[in-house]
This record gives C-alpha cells, sequence and structure tokens, in this order.
C-alpha cells in the first residue's frame, strides 16, 4: 500500500471520530465501580501528588496523550499542539502510527525532530502496528523511526479486529507473535505493546510480558470502536454490515486493568479505552493502572489550539485530584488502597 493511500485513510479516520462517530456499544466498565466517600479528609487538596515515574522521567500527573492523527496537513498541527501541552503539563505523549513516514522515507505529519524541542522533558513514545513486523519492519526500522523523533520507548499496536474490519486491511497475522518477540529481543530499546479499543487479555498480558516486553496499554473498550471507524468510512454496504456486528466486542477497560494487575502484579500498567475524566481515571488508577491514557478525549481541543489542550488536561487532572481529596488519599500510592466498591 502506498503511502499517500495510508495518509488518506488516516484522514477519513480523523473525519469519522471528530464528527461523532465509531463510539463503542459497550461500557467501560467504570461505572460498575464506586470510591466511598471520605467526609472528614485530612491532607491538603493543593499539597496531593499526582507524580509518578515513567520510563525514567518523573512526571507531574499519570496522563499519557495517544496520539490519534489524519494525514500530514492536520495531524502535523495537532502533534504540535499535543507535544506543546505535554510539556506544558510535565506528561506523557504517544504519537500515532509513523508507518506513513517510514515508507516515505523521511518524517511527515510534524514527526521529526521537532516534536522533541517542542518536548524536551516528556516522555515520547514511538509507535508501529503490529502487522508491519511480518512485511519487513525489523529492528533498523524500530530504531529509525524512534530516532525520528528522538523516542523513549516503542509502542507496537494491536488492531487485529480494526485490519479485519477495514476493507484494504492486514488480515494475514501468521507469524505476528514470532516477530514481535524477536524484535523485542533485538532491540535494545523499551517496548510497550497496546491494543486499540479491544482490550488485552490477562493470559495476552503474560505472554507479552514474558517475551520481554516493559509495558502493557489494555487500551479496552467502551471508547473509539475502531471496526465501526471502518464500518463508517467503507463504501461497500457489505463491509458496513459486516463491522456493524462487532459494535460491543472487546474487553472493557476496567476489567482489562484488574485482570492484567491481577496476573501480572509489577508490570507497568497503562489504562485506556474510553477514560472520559478524573473519576474514571482514578478508578483506573485504584484498579491497577499506573498511567491513564487518553486519545479521543483530546482529540477536538487539539484540533484548536495548545491551550485547548492543556485546558482540557487541566480539568481532567484537577477532577482527579478532588477524587483523591474525597478519598483522603495525599499520593497515587495512597489512592491504589482505598476502597472500591461494585456500583450495584
Amino acid at each position: 500500500m502506498s503511502a499517500s493511500v495510508h495518509l488518506n485513510r488516516k484522514d477519513q479516520h480523523l473525519d469519522v471520530v471528530l464528527a461523532g462517530g465509531g463510539r463503542h456499544a459497550a461500557r467501560t466498565g467504570f461505572d460498575d465501580w464506586r470510591f466511598v466517600h471520605e467526609a472528614l479528609p485530612d491532607i491538603d487538596h493543593g499539597m496531593i501528588d499526582l507524580g509518578v515515574d515513567f520510563l525514567g522521567r518523573r512526571l507531574k500527573s499519570p496522563f499519557l496523550i495517544s496520539a490519534m492523527t489524519g494525514g500530514p496537513a492536520r495531524a502535523a498541527a495537532i502533534n504540535e499542539r499535543l507535544a506543546e501541552a505535554a510539556q506544558h503539563l510535565g506528561i506523557a505523549l504517544a504519537v500515532g502510527s509513523q508507518r506513513a513516514a517510514l515508507e516515505e522515507g523521511g518524517s511527515d505529519a510534524g514527526l521529526d525532530r521537532s516534536l522533541r524541542r517542542r518536548a524536551p522533558d516528556t516522555p515520547i513514545l514511538a509507535n508501529i502496528g503490529a502487522a508491519q513486523l511480518t512485511r519487513g519492519f525489523g529492528r533498523d526500522d524500530a530504531l529509525r523511526i524512534m530516532d525520528m523523533i528522538d523516542a523513549d520507548a516503542l509502542v507496537v499496536h494491536l488492531n487485529p479486529l480494526q485490519e479485519a474490519c477495514q476493507p484494504e486491511g492486514d488480515r494475514n497475522w501468521w507469524g505476528v507473535a514470532a516477530t514481535l518477540h524477536a524484535l523485542v529481543r533485538e532491540l535494545d530499546r523499551p517496548v510497550i505493546v497496546k491494543e486499540t479499543g479491544a482490550g488485552i487479555s490477562a493470559l495476552t498480558a503474560q505472554k507479552l510480558v514474558a517475551m520481554g516486553v516493559v509495558g502493557i496499554d489494555v487500551a479496552g473498550a467502551g471508547g473509539t470502536n475502531w471496526a465501526l471507524v471502518e464500518g463508517a468510512r467503507a463504501r461497500d454496504s457489505l463491509d458496513r454490515d459486516h463491522a456493524e456486528a462487532f459494535a460491543n466486542w472487546g474487553i472493557p477497560t476496567a476489567r482489562a486493568i484488574a485482570e492484567t494487575r491481577n496476573a501480572l502484579p509489577d508490570v507497568l500498567l497503562i489504562g485506556s479505552g474510553g477514560v472520559r475524566d478524573g473519576v474514571d481515571a482514578a478508578k483506573a488508577i485504584r484498579l491497577g493502572a499506573d498511567m491513564v491514557g487518553m486519545a479521543a478525549g483530546v482529540l477536538l481541543a487539539a484540533t484548536e489550539s495548545t491551550e485547548a489542550v492543556i485546558g482540557r488536561l487541566q480539568t481532567v487532572t484537577r477532577q482527579l485530584r478532588t477524587a483523591c481529596f474525597c478519598v483522603n488519599a495525599p499520593s497515587l500510592a495512597h489512592l491504589k488502597r482505598v476502597p472500591l466498591l461494585p456500583a450495584g
């Protein structure tokens, strides 16, 4: 597939998501849980420590912006704003797929060293799809896309449902696990594996950690459903009908976090997939996440300005801080130990 076709598809993805399409029929599962309210907290709201260590850097709060971008014209501005916001807020940034940049023989969509100049203190994560690993992508390519943006780690995203529903998708995944294992073994850089909205089971997470993966982003069901996004951009009604059957598919985010943490007590765990606000973020952390990823939740703001992104994430951070205050948790370490009860 040519890079131009790939970029046009990314632009269509952005159009669908910004128009409100591709929303998952499944719920994240966060509403199934409630904190026990503490009416007599013995802490200072302003002194609550939301900091977390991530890839050797100390962040001011536990948020990871998961970039979801379209073609170069829009994506360049979006990436610049996300990087500036991440630097300002002291949080992490993961870029969208760099496949097109690799195929073009250079950077595109702002995915170059200018990203690092805008965010010198921010953990930046490079990104490639797992399906590319059996199509010639190897250690040298991984180093190239990481060096392209001076990344701290590589994210390999798993999206079998999306590929199966994409009219031009990569459906032959034979050997992907073996090539992923080989890449992790050969690449002297941290590798994080994420899903794209259908979740990672505890069993799969265990397999990935056994390969040497340093972190898991569960990216569960409840946010953007990429099967439905692909169905929305499909020209053939049969493709749309096929995708529609998967409107409710996947492991809810809250369940994926809890079960993966139970199976892997020490792994770096990122909770993403339909995180709406700081209360959802607090629940994600209490269920076992170390970091909380947000993509569609900041995308609209990123099409406007850096200030809009900062404002959106400051609100989410304030909500997380207030949730900590109302359960008497002076830090995220304390938040992980407070009572969390089934809502029913």
